[in-house]
């Protein structure tokens, strides 16, 4: 069988932690031996790679083509112009990534179906391109695409369309199901596939060598994720004036760096805040396993990869109940949820899990319940059934 994945989530040897998600589970279907895939992951046109531009920069410096970890790359460029990006992007996308596709086809690879993931602009355009090409499409949707995206009108509206001319819908939680459904997709088409998490590659390490080489004293916060808003780690930064003698370490970078930097300084934690900046995957068992808690306060989730990702590093979680999280957090191996989403419940939910840790080897093994073993062969009988 053969499959044409496609998504502007997919990670690129310039920005290889992007979207990790999309590739870990095409690795994990590749890996059955029944599936083949081409990848075109478009990349927004920039005129320059001077490094000025930041993040701009990368997508110039980004190559037309490229084998991540074994697989076929291709990075057809789309414009996104200003002020009408948001609304003319499926369509651009579209037409910027048929060249692609056609030369695809024309070399031989005669793709049986089209894996989209991220529903909007991504799986809308997937959808134009399923109906140009003649090709079933199968959509998956993330997180953000629905929870927040869907709640514009025009998002809305084309998301629901590509849904119902879709062959099928993947959402990776009950809860993204749900509210796929409050959207107005039929529930009959949705098939709820979660992610899963690679033990072998997150597994407890030596935690006291490891907070040796970080340096840290004490108890130990870590968050893994993007700085933006919706992560909350403002919550958490807040919650550190009630935590005494305990280090929080943000992982990742952002939008709102400077302005958590500000708020740490505010709150007068600034010497308990480390901006840790970007890491890569290799380099996150590190993190976890050194940590006593991954605080994740986020106002809306799909399925929080990074929760699992502790938790095989033997690292229990505190989490906002949101989206996927309790089909997550569903012992008290795993950690805790708390709500509402104050400062003062977080502080407290913080407290309570320290005082009396979960064992350590108890929370991987939790972890370890989350393999990709039954959402790969749950991909495998969703394509043989709509490609036969």
């Amino acid at each position: 069988m053969r499959l044409l994945t496609f998504s502007t989530l997919y990670p690129s040897a310039v920005r290889p932690g992007h979207g990790i998600f999309v590739e870990t589970r095409l690795r994990h279907l590749l890996a059955s031996g029944s599936v083949q895939s081409v990848v075109v992951a478009p990349i927004p046109w920039f005129p320059s790679s001077h490094p000025v531009f930041g993040r701009y920069a990368a997508f110039a410096r980004t190559p037309r083509r490229e084998t991540h970890h074994g697989i076929e790359v291709l990075h057809p460029r789309y414009p996104l112009p200003p002020k009408i990006g948001m609304t003319a992007a499926p369509l651009l996308l579209a037409v910027a990534c048929s060249g692609s596709m056609r030369r695809v086809l024309a070399r031989g690879y005669q793709f049986d179906a089209i894996d989209a993931h991220y529903f909007y602009p991504d799986g809308v355009a997937a959808m134009l391109l399923g109906r140009h090409f003649g090709k079933p499409v199968v959509i998956t949707a993330r997180g953000s695409d629905i929870n927040q995206i869907a709640q514009h009108p025009i998002p809305r509206r084309s998301i629901i369309w590509a849904a119902r001319g879709a062959d099928a819908v993947i959402a990776v939680s009950q809860a993204l199901k749900r509210s796929l459904e409050l959207i107005g997709v039929d529930g009959s088409k949705i098939f709820v596939l979660r992610n899963g998490v690679d033990a072998d590659l997150f597994r407890p390490l030596d935690r006291k060598a490891e907070r040796v080489k970080l340096g840290v004293d004490g108890r130990m916060l870590l968050s893994v994720g993007n700085l933006v808003e919706l992560k909350g780690n403002d919550l958490v930064i807040r919650s550190l004036a009630a935590l005494p003698e305990t280090t929080l370490l943000l992982v990742g970078d952002g939008p709102d760096r400077s302005r958590l930097e500000s708020l740490a300084r505010d709150v007068g934690v600034t010497q308990r805040v480390r901006f840790v900046g970007s890491v890569a995957q290799s380099e996150l068992p590190r993190y976890y396993s050194a940590a006593d808690a991954l605080v994740l306060a986020s106002t809306r989730e799909g399925w929080p990869n990074v929760l699992l990702e502790a938790m095989a590093c033997g690292t229990p979680v505190i989490a906002t109940r949101v989206g996927g999280t309790p089909e997550i957090v569903t012992s008290p191996a795993a950690g805790v949820l708390f709500e509402p989403r104050t400062a003062e419940v977080l502080a407290g939910a913080v407290r309570r899990l320290l005082e009396c840790p979960p064992d350590r080897d108890d929370t991987r093994r939790h972890a370890e319940r989350f393999s990709w073993d039954e959402t790969t062969q749950g991909q495998l009988d969703l394509f043989r059934r709509i490609v036969g």
